[in-house]
């Protein structure tokens, strides 16, 4: 929902990086639960610790910095208290979510998936039976989400960064390359058009 960046002012506030299409509800909470997502080992592994949750004082959005807003808990009254914070993720239970679309992901739900490279066109019988190249090849996990055209007024496809073995790799979320998405089973498969690898190389 959104990524706590660092202390604003010095009345406790903290500034953040909104991660939801839907901002304006934000300013309409009470609490929510801090914590984090994903462990930024890049193992595929969530935090341990369970989100804990925190009443909220006050919430706005930012009117000079586009995509981001301004959250005051409780109980957080100076510099050193938000400190704390910084890094942590803005959560939200599961039932209290916005129902998405048919083809709209949350970004936290993203995170962390497994990548799985697959042929664009699988044979109907594989020969011979169970051949190699017919197996989906792992890649690597989602570190995060980007939303390239934000800063302008609008928006493009957003790209998945995936930490492979070979470095990062950027990968458009359009439907023609990410062929499933298995949100359940943290996977996503698909199909890398000819040159992407030797376009992130550059």
């Amino acid at each position: 929902m959104a990524h706590i960046l660092r202390p604003r002012g010095n009345k406790g506030e903290v500034a953040v990086q909104l991660l939801t299409d839907f901002p304006e509800r934000l300013t309409k909470l009470n609490e929510v639960f801090l914590g984090r997502v994903f462990d930024h080992t890049f193992a595929g592994v969530f935090g341990a610790a369970e989100p804990q949750p925190i009443g909220v004082k006050s919430c706005w959005l930012s009117q000079n910095h586009r995509g981001q807003g301004v959250f005051h808990f409780a109980g957080v009254d100076s510099i050193n208290d938000a400190q704390k914070y910084r890094g942590l993720e803005i959560l939200l239970p599961f039932e209290q979510r916005v129902n998405l679309p048919a083809g709209q992901y949350f970004v936290a739900d993203l995170l962390g998936c497994a990548v799985f490279e697959t042929k664009a066109e699988m044979p109907a019988v594989a020969s011979p039976p169970c051949a190699m190249e017919s197996v989906p090849q792992f890649l690597g996990n989602v570190q995060d989400v980007q939303f390239p055209g934000e800063g302008e007024g609008m928006r493009g496809t957003p790209v998945l960064e995936v930490q492979t073995a070979q470095g990062e790799l950027l990968i458009p979320l359009a439907q023609d390359i990410c062929r499933r998405i298995d949100i359940a089973g943290r996977r996503i498969e698909v199909v890398l058009p000819e040159g992407l690898r030797e376009l992130n190389l550059e």
